[in-house]
């Protein structure tokens, strides 16, 4: 008989990639982990994962039951979801992930107030400008800026129309000037976002007549969209951002919209989950929430 802490631990192996990694989330040697999936493929009469000792990986068997894998034990989550019925009395931990300067800045007090509604549940929360791999790292369920073309996922909006926008803070305008053209941010001190070692340098403009890239230029340098942001609260000069993430910055006027005429690039929110299966009560809940709260902070056209 098939054990689920074996095709539990089969599914998180093949995630990670690795049987000590597998072992340490549930407490297990390495060998134990290695030991319960061999029981697992004597109960299933294939190999599951072709080993080495540099490498492990999903034997072609291994890959086509895998899918068949996940959905038993999200079925067996849903069962316990429905028995429990009450999205009032949600219970289990939540995996979330999210952009740093949203996730701090907006996300944290709705995560408070969620926890607030709803005791039982744990939430995790990471926070962290570096793209969350949903199916391999230990997430349910990530927010995520920009489209969302692979297939691949599950992506539910938050805030579909949201936008990119030139701010600086009156400070820095009054020492360096307003640009009144796109061209004119060749003049000015961009500070620029790095992300997987790729400096953004170029930004991108929807005119009427259609895309504008302007490549800019400055001295400050992060890969925390966070940072970014407080070098323009701070006056060091133009940052181009997330609507969402200087909302709260424009309309207390630490920070000024420039050139507001001219659409940015398209940065929607989305939710996204490797598996609508995974669109558990209390993701359902929290996707509500967040779109709810985002929905007032739109910039009006």
């Amino acid at each position: 008989m098939i054990r689920l802490d074996d095709l539990a631990l089969f599914v998180r192996t093949a995630a990670l990639g690795s049987f000590s990694k597998a072992a340490r989330e549930v407490n297990l040697l390495p060998g134990q982990a290695s030991a319960a999936i061999g029981r697992l493929e004597r109960e299933l009469d294939i190999r599951l994962f072709a080993r080495s000792t540099r490498s492990l990986r999903l034997t072609e068997e291994g890959r086509r039951y895998l899918p068949f894998a996940q959905d038993a034990l999200q079925a067996l989550r849903d069962g316990v979801d429905g028995i429990r019925g009450d999205v009032n009395c949600l219970t289990g931990t939540l995996q979330i992930a999210a952009p740093s300067d949203f996730g701090r800045n907006l996300l944290l007090p709705w995560i408070s107030e969620f926890r607030r509604d709803h005791p039982g549940l744990d939430i995790q929360l990471s926070v962290s400008d570096q793209l969350t791999d949903v199916f391999r790292d230990p997430v349910d369920i990530a927010l995520r800026y920009g489209q969302i073309d692979d297939a691949s996922y599950v992506a539910l909006p938050v805030a579909p129309a949201n936008r990119r926008v030139l701010v600086a803070s009156s400070d820095y305008i009054a020492r360096h000037g307003r640009p009144a053209t796109l061209d004119a941010l060749q003049d000015h001190n961009c500070l620029q976002y790095r992300l997987r070692g790729r400096t953004y340098d170029r930004w991108s403009f929807t005119l009427a007549e259609g895309p504008r890239l302007v490549q800019v230029s400055g001295r400050l340098v992060s890969d925390d969209a966070e940072v970014v942001r407080r070098w323009a609260v701070a006056g060091e000069g133009i940052a181009y951002k997330s609507w969402l993430d200087v909302s709260a910055d424009v309309a207390e006027q630490r920070l000024e919209v420039l050139l507001p005429e001219i659409a940015g690039e398209p940065t929607p929110l989305n939710l996204v989950c490797p598996h609508r299966r995974q669109f558990s009560p209390a993701v359902k809940l929290l996707h509500a929430l967040v779109e709810e709260r985002c929905r007032p902070l739109e910039r009006p056209v």
